[in-house]
C-alpha cells in the first residue's frame, strides 16, 4: 500500500472502502500529493515555507527533474508547479462537491465535500485509489461530469514543465493583449503532441473494438464519451465505468500497451512515457525514409535522446517480460490478466481484473518493484549503476558492418 499510495499506482490488495476510515483517507490523499508532486517538489516547497536556503546542488536536482535548459528561476519554477496545481485541486473540488451535493440527495454537503475533493484530488494526481467501491461507475451517464475528470486526468499527466510553459503563455497573451509571441520547448511541443495522438488513437481503437460488443447497447454519445474516458484513465489515472471483465481480450491487450506508454516525464504518471515512445516512432519512421537525423518542428532530436529511448524502451520491456513469466509461474490466474496486472503496475495506472489481494509474497514484491521503477522512470534508476568516472578515449576501433535482419 505504501508504494502504490507514493508511486500513486492505485493497486491494492484490500478494498479501501472497508478497511480505511476518513483519516486513512486523508492520509492517502497526503500521500498522493507527495507521490504526484515528487520528492523534490514537495522538498523544495517544505524549504521555502520554513525559510531554509536552497543549495546549488538543490537546483540541479530541479532542473534535471524539470527539464530546465538553464538553472536560474528554478525554484520559482516548482512554487508555480505546486501553487498552479493545488489550485486546480480546489477549484475542482469545490465544483465536484458542488454538483455532488445539488444534484444527489444521498449527498449531505459534509459527504459531497469529502468525496468531491477526494475525486478531484485523486483526478489531478492520476491516483485512481477507490474509496467507494464503485468507482466512477455512478458517473457513467454524466458526460459533463466525465469530460471534467477526462481533462483533470489529462492535465495531471501531460508535464509540469508543460503546464509551466502554458501559463506563461497566456501571462504573456494577456499582457500583451494577444499580440506578444511565446516559444515554446521541443519537449513542450513533443509531450503535448503525443498526448493527444495516444490520447485520440487509443480512444479511436477502443470505440472500434466494443462497439459490437460491452458498447453495443449504449447510446452513441455514451459510447463516444466511453472510449475517451477508458483512453485517459489508462494511461495512468486507473478509475472505471465497468467491470473490466466485460471487455474483450482484444480491448485489454490494448488497455495494457497504453497503461505501459503511460503520461508524459515530470508528471504525476508513471510508465515508459509518452515522449519516448514518440522519439522511437519518430526514429523508426525517419529510418524508413531514408534520413539520417531525425527533425521535427523545426529541430533535430539529438543522437543522445535517441539512444536514452531505445534503451529506455528495452529495457522496460525486458522487465516487465521478466515479471510476466515470474507471476505466470507463481499466479494462479490467467495470462491475460497477468499481462495486465504487469502492465498497470509499471504504468502505475491501478487497474486490475481482480488479482492483485490474491497475489503470493512473490508476486506482490514483483509488483512492488514495477510500481517504483514505473514511477521513478527507467532513465532514472539506470542513472543508479552508471559509473561516475567519464570514460574519454582518444582513439576508434575500425568499424566492421553486420548482418542486420
Amino acid at each position: 500500500m505504501a508504494v502504490s499510495t507514493i508511486s500513486v499506482t492505485g493497486l491494492s490488495t484490500v478494498s479501501l472502502h472497508e478497511v480505511y476510515n476518513n483519516y486513512g483517507i486523508f492520509l492517502l490523499e497526503f500521500l498522493f500529493q507527495i507521490g504526484g508532486f515528487g520528492v523534490t517538489v514537495i522538498a523544495t516547497v517544505g524549504m521555502i515555507i520554513t525559510g531554509q536556503r536552497i543549495s546549488l546542488h538543490h537546483r540541479q536536482l530541479i532542473q534535471v527533474d524539470m527539464n530546465q535548459p538553464r538553472l536560474s528561476g528554478t525554484v520559482r519554477l516548482v512554487y508555480s508547479v505546486f501553487g498552479l496545481m493545488m489550485a486546480l485541486q480546489f477549484i475542482a473540488g469545490i465544483i465536484f462537491s458542488g454538483y455532488l451535493y445539488l444534484t444527489d440527495s444521498l449527498y449531505d454537503l459534509k459527504s459531497a465535500l469529502f468525496e468531491g475533493f477526494y475525486i478531484a484530488i485523486s483526478a489531478v494526481t492520476n491516483a485512481g485509489f477507490d474509496i467507494t467501491g464503485k468507482s466512477l461507475m455512478p458517473f457513467r451517464h454524466d458526460y459533463i461530469f466525465l469530460l471534467l475528470v477526462i481533462l483533470l486526468i489529462l492535465i495531471g499527466g501531460i508535464g509540469f514543465p508543460v503546464l509551466t510553459e502554458f501559463r506563461e503563455w497566456m501571462a504573456l497573451k494577456i499582457r500583451t493583449h494577444g499580440k506578444g509571441k511565446y516559444r515554446f520547448s521541443l519537449f513542450s511541443k513533443l509531450a503535448f503532441l503525443f498526448a493527444i495522438i495516444f490520447f485520440v488513437v487509443g480512444a479511436v481503437l477502443i470505440f472500434m473494438s466494443e462497439v459490437g460488443h460491452s458498447f453495443i447497447h449504449m447510446p452513441w454519445g455514451e459510447k463516444v464519451i466511453t472510449s475517451l474516458f477508458y483512453s485517459a484513465t489508462t494511461r495512468n489515472a486507473g478509475l472505471q465505468l465497468d467491470s473490466l471483465t466485460g471487455f474483450r481480450t482484444t480491448t485489454l491487450l490494448l488497455f495494457s500497451i497504453l497503461m505501459f506508454i503511460g503520461a508524459s516525464p515530470s508528471s504525476v504518471g508513471g510508465g515508459v512515457r509518452t515522449t519516448t515512445i514518440g522519439i522511437l516512432i519518430l526514429y523508426m519512421v525517419s529510418f524508413i525514409r531514408g534520413r539520417r537525423y531525425v527533425n521535427i518542428f523545426g529541430r533535430r532530436i539529438g543522437q543522445d535522446d535517441i539512444q536514452k529511448a531505445v534503451v529506455v524502451v528495452n529495457l522496460s520491456l525486458i522487465l516487465c517480460t521478466a515479471a510476466t513469466l515470474i507471476l505466470s509461474f507463481t499466479e494462479k490466474a490467467t495470462f491475460i490478466s497477468i499481462i495486465f496486472e504487469v502492465a498497470s503496475a509499471f504504468g502505475t495506472t491501478g487497474l486490475s481484473l481482480g488479482i492483485t489481494s490474491s497475489l503470493t509474497l512473490v508476486g506482490k514484491c514483483v509488483i512492488i518493484v514495477l510500481m517504483f521503477v514505473g514511477r521513478v522512470g527507467m532513465l532514472y534508476m539506470l542513472m543508479l549503476f552508471v559509473s561516475k568516472k567519464e570514460q574519454d578515449f582518444n582513439y576508434r576501433y575500425a568499424t566492421e558492418k553486420v548482418i542486420i535482419g
